[in-house]
């Protein structure tokens, strides 16, 4: 399978955004915010980006907002720090999957307890 361009930019954008929002935003909605990917699209124009949030349904929507806050800030500081082109359009996307392995995990562990007991 040939390695496309897409999937390149991909983990740019994953590195260059986890970087910005981690070390950079100064908002105080955002907080323990973590880019788990980024999908772009074939003509590199728009792109899908998963943020996984440590915290309640509250941090969550709060963190959510004020990334949509920071969306120009982050494409201008990606533009000045990488050759592409053009800098995709962002879209932010909470990732639940951390909070559904711990449902799971747990589920697991209450089971194995139950067998056992």
């Amino acid at each position: 399978m040939a390695y496309k361009r897409a999937d390149r930019v991909n983990a740019l954008l994953q590195r260059e955004l986890g970087t910005l929002i981690s070390e950079e935003l100064r908002d105080p909605r955002i907080a323990f915010t973590t880019v788990t990917a980024v999908e772009v699209t074939d003509d590199l124009r728009s792109a899908r980006v998963h943020v996984s949030v440590l915290g309640d349904e509250d941090a969550a929507k709060s963190t959510m907002a004020g990334l949509e806050d920071a969306k120009k800030f982050l494409r201008h500081q990606i533009g000045e720090r990488t050759d592409l082109r053009f800098v995709p359009e962002l879209t932010f996307v909470p990732d639940r999957s951390a909070e559904r392995a711990v449902r799971i995990a747990g589920l697991l562990r209450e089971a194995r307890e139950r067998k056992s007991g």
